[in-house]
């Protein structure tokens, strides 16, 4: 497990697997990073893809600072992104579609390609 640090300083744990370019994958609400069908999807992708998948905050390992906002889990994103060093895919499951579609919209320059 590593972690990153987003705007307002809460932590964010991600694992980090694969070889490629870099895509980040978004969770719905109720997931964790190894919870679902992540870990068989991550199987899929890590062959060709540099693979991030995190815990969104308030889940698993990562940390809840409060108020809740949409913007602090694009900061998270983003924090992944910086990590990542060069724009990046994202795909977003659930609810975790929304975030993606937020943040490519308004991170449009660090994002390569969305699905979701």
């Amino acid at each position: 497990m590593n972690t990153v640090t987003s705007k307002d300083s809460t932590r964010i744990s991600y694992d980090k697997q694969g070889a490629g370019l870099s895509i980040i994958l978004i969770d719905g609400a109720l997931c964790t990073r190894s919870f679902g069908s992540k870990p068989e999807l991550i199987k899929l992708l890590a062959p060709h893809f540099t693979v991030y998948s995190y815990d969104r905050r308030g889940r698993g390992d990562s940390g809840d600072t409060k108020p809740y906002a949409v913007e602090r889990e694009v900061n998270d994103i983003e924090a992944l992104i910086d990590e990542a060093g060069e724009a990046v895919y994202i795909y977003g499951h659930s609810s975790g579609a929304a975030h993606a579609l937020e943040t490519t919209m308004r991170l449009a320059n660090k994002i390569k390609k969305l699905a979701m």
